[in-house]
Order: structure tokens, then sequence, then C-alpha cells
């Protein structure tokens, strides 16, 4: 079983990962680095032209690039483990897996790690006014789990009391509130943002898509095997 798991998820989390990070390079990374020109102060947003340097031109970075691609393979490496190993325990439960349910538990990964912490905390691109990283992330890391919880009491709860239960849970780190600061004095233009925050939640969606299709696919075959 362990042998299983970890052969699928493997395969599985370094297929998804390696697309993501194509997608990132493509979609994401450009309005990254033009955000980094206005924290940087090599571009000014409101700025006049005679005021504004407008820095180095955007350029392919070999070190840059290669490392983002490694460390998109190894986390979503690390998601196909934490997926196959809910898979195998659904499946010890008579869940059959199949790749069309896979899907669907890829959706229910991507609500839970990317689009329910982003309804009160976005994805913030360079230059944005933050809250202190430290409580940015325990809010960030409880909504994952009480999300992913609430997940499973939908999936697999059989009565009001469980689904009650994870709407309660889904509402609670909203209700609660994230971290923000005090006052939104940020040197990127909103309009960064918002587009940063999109794609990197676009890519996420089709990431966490594929990684459950590929991790229902490889469970399957590693079990046929």
């Amino acid at each position: 079983m362990f042998t299983r798991i970890l052969t699928s998820a493997l395969f599985a989390g370094f297929a998804a990962g390696l697309i993501a990070a194509v997608l990132q390079l493509v979609f994401v990374q450009p309005v990254l680095l033009h955000a980094e020109l206005y924290e940087t102060g090599a571009k000014l947003h409101f700025g006049t032209e005679g005021s504004v340097s407008h820095g180095p031109a955007l350029t392919f970075d070999a070190m840059r690039d290669g490392l983002s691609i490694l460390f998109s393979a190894l986390v979503y490496t690390g998601y196909g483990l934490m997926l196959i190993a809910a898979m195998a325990l659904a499946d010890e439960r008579g869940v059959k897996i199949t790749t069309r349910k896979g899907i669907l538990w890829g959706l229910a990964g991507f609500i839970t790690v990317h689009f329910a912490p982003a309804i009160s905390l976005p994805p913030e691109v360079p230059g944005s006014a933050a809250a202190d990283v430290a409580t940015r992330q325990v809010w960030w890391f409880s909504t994952i789990a009480v999300t992913g919880l609430s997940m499973a009491l939908i999936a697999f709860g059989q009565n009001w009391k469980a689904w009650g239960a994870a709407i309660v849970l889904l509402l609670l780190p909203h209700v609660i509130g994230a971290p923000h600061p005090d006052t939104f004095t940020g040197t990127t233009p909103p309009e960064l943002g918002s587009l940063f925050a999109s794609r990197a939640l676009g890519v996420g969606l089709a990431a966490w898509v594929l990684l459950g299709l590929f991790a229902a696919y490889f469970w399957q075959h590693e079990g046929n095997a």
C-alpha cells in the first residue's frame, strides 16, 4: 500500500507540478516581474514620465526559472502525497476512485488550498501592503485545515448535521477575519495586484484539476499492476 501511494503521488505530483510551472512562467511570472519594478522603485505608480526610471527589460533568468520549476514540482508532489493518501483512505472504505472523480478531488484540493484562503487573503503581489507574515501564515494554515475538513464532511457526510458543520467550518475563518494592515499603502498598482491574484488562482485551478486526474489515473494503474 505504501509503495502504491508513494509511486502514484510521485508520478502525479511531478507531472502536475511541471505543467503548473510552465503555466506560471507564461501567465504569472511576467506580472510578478512587472510588479517588482514598482517594488524596487524602477517604476512609479502615478509618477510622471520624466520622473520614472523604467529599469531593465524583463528577461529570461535561467537560475530563477529553473528554481521555480523545481519548487513547483516539489510542492505539487507534496500535494500529491496528501491527495493520494486521502484517496487511499477513501478506497479502503469502499469509495471507488475513478479519473472522473479524481477531477472532483482536484477541485476540492483547489478550494481547500487556494480558493478558500484567497477569499479573505488573496495572493499578494510584490509591493503590496500586508500584515505580519507569521500572523498571515497562522490564519492561512488554519483556514486550509478547517476547509479540508469541510470538504470531507460535504463529500462523505451522511446527514444535515455533518453538512451543517461543514458550512460553519467553511465560514468560520472568514467570520474571524484574515489579518490585514491598518492602512493599504503599497507601491504597486492595484490593477497588477488583481491580475496577479486572478492568474495565480487560475493556474492553481488548472494544476489541481490535473493533479486530481493524474492521481486517480496512477492510483488505478498501480492497483492493476
